[in-house]
């Protein structure tokens, strides 16, 4: 029998962008359709649809502590796989809800399933690469994985206008079962047999005390919480901050493409720097200017004409989101770098916990909007301020 050939570095960069891009599509193509679930569910409050996201991101977190535990005993491949599976189960769910209850059911059932391929992936690139040459793998991904986020909106507001909201579900059992048949038959499996344990009772706390009592760990699974918080908050309100405080209507998905699809540059830069600068350098300057940036957006919202100022919240979104691209992806291969012999619960454990931590910093950013992007910008500031106290007086010196 002729062995399986692996899947080049590209097609491996533009594999792991697609599983990670899963949790992207679920959450941006669903805006567009916010206002109409509201109307359609009968909300009393249009701010409600907006757990629509939260409840979707709050399903990852949770998931990934027993997917990734899982593929340490059952390897990477068939988690991936159960995990899609059941996110499948809850689009089905999402597209028969005739609640807001169930709605939010199968948002949750949806999250919890699309963690695998988020949290196995980052375990199956640990596997297989370390350092900064993962960082280097996770940036380019990452710069791909950019482009669903910029085209997701337009793509649901487009299946919206011709077949309804409902629809959008089918399109996402359709990427997801792509996703699906290409990870299975073109990636070789990550972790051999004999590497695989079953983690339960002793062992099971034994790995985890392992991953709480890194310091290393603790402060970049806490940066990445922070800074995720921002990008949910984001996500949340941005639909309402562009039609309801700028009034840009049915253009709201080109502006949201515009900023993601600039901001998506960053992630290509970071993955060519990053080898020569190393990791903590590329974040803390982000993080430092990101803090700049985000004080420049407030005074300007403040004090520019009216008419300036959806151009600044723009141009302010682009600066934000190629910081993220410069900082994510760092920090997640910081905090993974200690952790490859329990590589699947480490990316589970970090990835989870980092995941309820910026659910819990994003719904009072979602909640807070009342007309105005101030809220939402000066959220961001005091987040990347915060991120950058911890990298740089908490964080272990080691170059990386």
């Amino acid at each position: 029998m002729t062995k399986a050939t692996p899947p080049s570095f590209v097609e491996f960069v533009i594999l792991v962008s697609l599983m990670f891009s899963l949790i992207a599509f679920g959450t941006d193509a669903m805006l567009p359709s916010l206002p109409a679930i509201a109307s359609s569910l009968q909300l009393s409050d249009v701010n409600q649809a907006q757990l629509i996201v939260t409840t979707f991101v709050l399903g990852t977190g949770l998931g990934q502590l027993f997917f990734g535990p899982m593929s340490d005993a059952t390897g990477r491949k068939p988690a991936i796989a159960a995990g899609i599976l059941l996110f499948i189960a809850g689009c089905v769910m999402c597209y028969f809800a005739q609640s807001i209850l169930g709605m939010l059911i199968g948002r949750f059932i949806q999250g919890l399933g699309i963690s695998a391929p988020r949290t196995v992936t980052i375990a199956l690139v640990r596997d297989l690469y370390k350092g900064r040459e993962m960082a280097r793998v996770m940036s380019f991904s990452f710069g791909i994985f950019v482009l669903v986020p910029a085209v997701a909106p337009m793509i649901g507001q487009t299946i919206m206008g011709a077949y309804g909201w409902r629809s959008i579900f089918l399109s996402f059992i359709l990427f997801a079962s792509v996703a699906l048949i290409w990870m299975w038959m073109r990636q070789i499996e990550s972790h051999p047999v004999e590497k695989r344990r079953l983690l339960k009772g002793r062992d099971f706390l034994n790995a985890l005390t392992d991953v709480l009592r890194s310091r290393t760990v603790l402060v970049y699974m806490a940066i990445q919480g922070l800074l995720l918080g921002g990008l949910f908050g984001y996500l949340s309100s941005a639909q309402q901050i562009y039609v309801d405080s700028f009034g840009v209507g049915d253009r709201f998905p080109l502006y949201f493409a515009l900023v993601t699809l600039i901001s998506g540059l960053a992630a290509f830069v970071n993955g060519t720097l990053v080898i020569r600068l190393g990791m903590r350098t590329m974040c803390k300057s982000a993080l430092i200017l990101a803090v700049v940036s985000a004080g420049i957006a407030l005074a300007f919202q403040t004090m520019a004409p009216v008419e300036w100022r959806l151009a600044g919240f723009i141009i302010w979104s682009i600066l934000a989101f190629m910081f993220m691209s410069l900082t994510l992806g760092n920090v997640n291969a910081l905090a993974m770098e200690p952790m490859g012999h329990i590589a699947g619960l480490a990316s589970a454990v970090i990835g989870a916990a980092a995941t309820l931590l910026a659910v819990l910093i994003a719904v009072p950013i979602g909640l807070a909007f009342a007309g105005s992007p101030m809220p939402l910008i000066f959220s961001h500031m005091m987040l990347y301020a915060l991120a950058f106290w911890l990298m740089h007086f908490h964080a272990p010196k080691e170059t990386l």
